[in-house]
């Protein structure tokens, strides 16, 4: 079971996405290295996830993106916008009580 790929319930890649540019603004790979390195490995996510979780953010005014220098080359940089840090705080209070319920069936059922 150990580095088990796990499947993200819906939903939950833009709640990553968002916690994971309440500390600073960073580029899409930064962002999936973060969420590898932070998950111990367990979550891995893949271009073809991520980009267009971006993209989506960002039509919903969650995030802003610009171009800035990354390590090796351009790159576009996202960060949290003020209605983004809005929806970050209500998805944590959601997740947190969803997953809350989840944990007291599996412990009493």
């Amino acid at each position: 079971m150990v580095n088990q790929r796990l499947d993200l319930p819906q939903g939950t890649l833009d709640l990553l996405i968002l916690k994971t540019l309440a500390l600073e603004p960073q580029h899409g790979w930064a962002i999936s290295e973060r969420i590898q390195q932070i998950s111990s490995d367990v979550l891995r996510i893949q271009q073809g996830s991520l980009y267009p979780a971006l993209h989506r953010l960002e039509r919903r005014g969650w995030i802003k993106a610009k171009w800035g220098i990354s390590e090796n080359n351009r790159a576009k940089y996202y960060e949290l916008t003020r209605s983004g840090r809005k929806q970050l705080e209500a998805e944590e209070g959601a997740w947190r009580k969803l997953t809350a319920a989840v944990g007291q069936v599996l412990e009493t059922a």
